[in-house]
């Protein structure tokens, strides 16, 4: 008996079933140490072990998505790859609907050193990615996986030298976008992030008096002058000033009292169609806001 995840994934997600790890050892040998039985009889890892946790979604990388290399520093967020393309389903979804289905290119705000959302979406339908991203050394890291993976011309990666800007300074006048797509940073500061993470430990019966983050992260991966609200409303300012740029814009958000705020300050901005997809991520319930002004 193996794993389940306990979210309610899209149903064309691959991992429904849970993770077979048997399998998953086999195609990644680096996760067989970290696999054991429970108490439940079932095979598991520790899901508070940063390390185990990278095992594991490398070796579902390299098993459903064709990923031979995707190695990036202990001290960057490891992305749970079962959420992650979970995103990348409802967006093809809601493209779908739009009858928006050639040539789609996609903007990924914030690709991180995994460059996890073009990895997933080039291998699930071969969409066409631009990842920015405001740290160099995460940029370098993302490149050098392209690079690995022979994806360079299916992603392009911008550097965005202002960090107080999102959109602005890294689209081009040429760009043309099908769908934005965002996983914005959750919390105001450190101290809120580390408060946060010591929760999430509890809930796993581990001591929080150790700051490990399970799944790592940097300050600009988990937290934004002003947290979720400031990030999101600027993110939508900005939307504004591009709206022929891309089709459709798109947000995780994290926070379900700040969807409200949002679709008003939308209908101010000119969004001609405004959309919350709910959506399993992780263990919690989230949603994605999608809004376009064509």
């Amino acid at each position: 008996m193996n794993i389940k995840p306990k979210q309610h994934l899209h149903p064309n997600n691959k991992h429904q079933s849970g993770y077979d790890l048997d399998a998953l050892s086999k195609i990644y040998n680096p996760l067989l140490p970290f696999v054991f039985v429970n108490k439940y009889q079932t095979k598991t890892i520790d899901f508070s072990n940063p390390k185990a946790v990278k095992a594991l979604n490398t070796a579902l990388l390299m098993k459903y998505y064709n990923i031979d290399f995707w190695e990036f520093p202990d001290a960057n967020l490891c992305p749970p790859i079962p959420g992650r393309v979970d995103y990348i389903h409802h967006i093809a979804d809601l493209l779908k609907a739009s009858k928006i289905d050639d040539n789609i290119k996609v903007l990924d705000i914030g690709t991180g050193a995994t460059c996890i959302y073009p990895l997933l979406g080039h291998a699930e339908y071969q969409w066409q990615f631009v990842g920015t991203e405001i740290d160099n050394q995460a940029l370098k890291n993302a490149q050098k996986i392209i690079d690995k993976n022979k994806l360079n011309k299916a992603i392009e990666l911008r550097l965005q030298n202002d960090a107080s800007q999102i959109l602005q300074g890294v689209l081009n006048e040429n760009d043309a976008f099908s769908v934005a797509i965002c996983n914005p940073p959750f919390h105001k500061s450190e101290e809120e992030s580390i408060a946060a993470n010591s929760r999430k430990l509890k809930g796993l019966n581990r001591d929080s008096e150790q700051v490990v983050r399970n799944f790592s992260g940097t300050h600009n991966e988990l937290w934004y002058k002003g947290g979720e609200k400031a990030f999101l409303h600027n993110y939508l300012y900005e939307s504004s000033l591009f709206k022929t740029k891309c089709q459709w814009f798109t947000s995780l958000v994290s926070k379900k009292d700040l969807v409200k705020g949002m679709h008003v300050s939308l209908k101010k901005l000119g969004a001609t169609d405004i959309k919350t997809i709910p959506m399993g991520q992780g263990n919690k319930i989230s949603r994605i806001v999608a809004w376009t002004y064509q």
